[in-house]
């Protein structure tokens, strides 16, 4: 069961924002069109009500960093049955799109952008994946959502390792203003753990573990590897796109430091998710201050920005367990790298050498 939002004006007697429903769909679908990082951050949309093979439409379909599809479809007055098995075969037509048809799609709704470009400027990357499409998933939208379509999503998700998953956005009317607030059914790290362990194998791509991350390091003036390594963090900043990817950082998640083209630094444990630079706090000689008063870190420019939430560095909290300097980073042929600030770490050779280097019992 996903977890219930409650809302309370507290300026005065508490009161609670009661919820209602929103006067359409269409309206939910016109939102996320606009953003659809309010469902995922790490999203691009690819087009919208998109005519596929069969002659149906999915509503929204999306593309991530890594080059992974998700289609998005929002539930409105259909049975579980009919919804659930709308997204089945939609998947069976998603799984065989190949980078040509997808930007020929990107296109069709974009004539004056072109695919390559739209992917580099939203992820900040050189160019998008060759082998683009390797995963899926399928994500259904709803204001509510009944017993029956729940136990059908969790049972494939659970027991068949189907990449389905269901989102719920509650809305919320205060005078001339409304809000939507967002809960998951099944928590999106844990949905793509389960799929990894599907009994087929998708095409090459190797099962994420549901624990390991991978963080960029990019030093420069705004971060330095020694400050991450002397105060528990690791961070990104200067651009939304380079430090959205933290947010999949949540406490629990074993991570592994790499400075690009020199190697891997550091394993450790995140202990408290991404916040602004200048409402992160350290310990120095046992007493606790802002991470921007503290005289003697090396990257000089750590609080450019601090103040804009689109530029600002933002920061993980990471208790380290081993780490080693620059000068003594890891690094083998075939190890994984990525451009993205953070990423899930599902490379089985890249863990298998790090476990040995940093003498990891698991």
């Amino acid at each position: 069961m996903p977890v219930e939002v409650g809302i309370w004006r507290i300026n005065g007697t508490p009161e609670r924002v009661h919820f209602s429903s929103i006067e359409k769909e269409s309206k939910l679908e016109d939102v996320l069109y606009a953003d659809i990082g309010i469902l995922d951050p790490a999203l691009m949309v690819v087009g919208r009500q998109v005519l596929t093979a069969y002659g149906k439409f999915v509503d929204l379909l999306a593309i991530d960093a890594e080059g992974n599809l998700t289609v998005v479809e929002l539930k409105r007055d259909r049975t579980p049955r009919e919804v659930v098995a709308q997204v089945l075969d939609y998947a069976s037509w998603v799984q065989d799109l190949t980078y040509e048809r997808v930007a020929e799609m990107y296109a069709e709704q974009h004539p004056s952008e072109r695919f390559e470009q739209a992917f580099v400027d939203r992820f900040g990357a050189v160019d998008p994946p060759e082998s683009l499409n390797e995963d899926h998933r399928l994500v259904v939208v709803a204001s509510e959502l009944d017993n029956s379509t729940e136990r059908i999503i969790g049972y494939l998700s659970a027991n068949y390792g189907v990449p389905i998953n269901a989102v719920f956005f509650r809305h919320f009317r205060e005078g001339e203003n409304e809000y939507l607030v967002r809960s998951w059914l099944i928590d999106p790290d844990r949905a793509e753990a389960q799929s990894s362990k599907a009994p087929a194998p998708k095409r090459g791509k190797e099962a994420w573990n549901g624990v390991d991350f991978y963080a960029a390091i990019g030093e420069g003036s705004h971060r330095r590897w020694e400050d991450c390594r002397r105060y528990g963090f690791v961070s990104a900043g200067q651009g939304r796109w380079y430090s959205a990817s933290l947010q999949q950082l949540a406490p629990g998640a074993r991570l592994f430091a790499c400075i690009p083209k020199r190697g891997y630094v550091g394993v450790g444990t995140v202990i408290e998710g991404a916040v602004r630079v200048r409402d992160f706090r350290v310990a120095v000689d046992g007493v606790e201050r802002p991470i921007l008063d503290v005289e003697d870190l090396e990257a000089p420019n750590m609080g450019e920005n601090a103040d804009d939430p689109e530029l600002s560095e933002y920061l993980v909290r990471v208790e380290w367990l081993k780490t080693v300097s620059a000068q003594e980073a890891i690094w083998e042929k075939g190890m994984y790298a990525n451009q993205n600030s953070a990423t899930k770490l599902r490379n089985k050779f890249t863990l298998d050498r790090l476990a040995e280097h940093f003498d990891l019992s698991d």
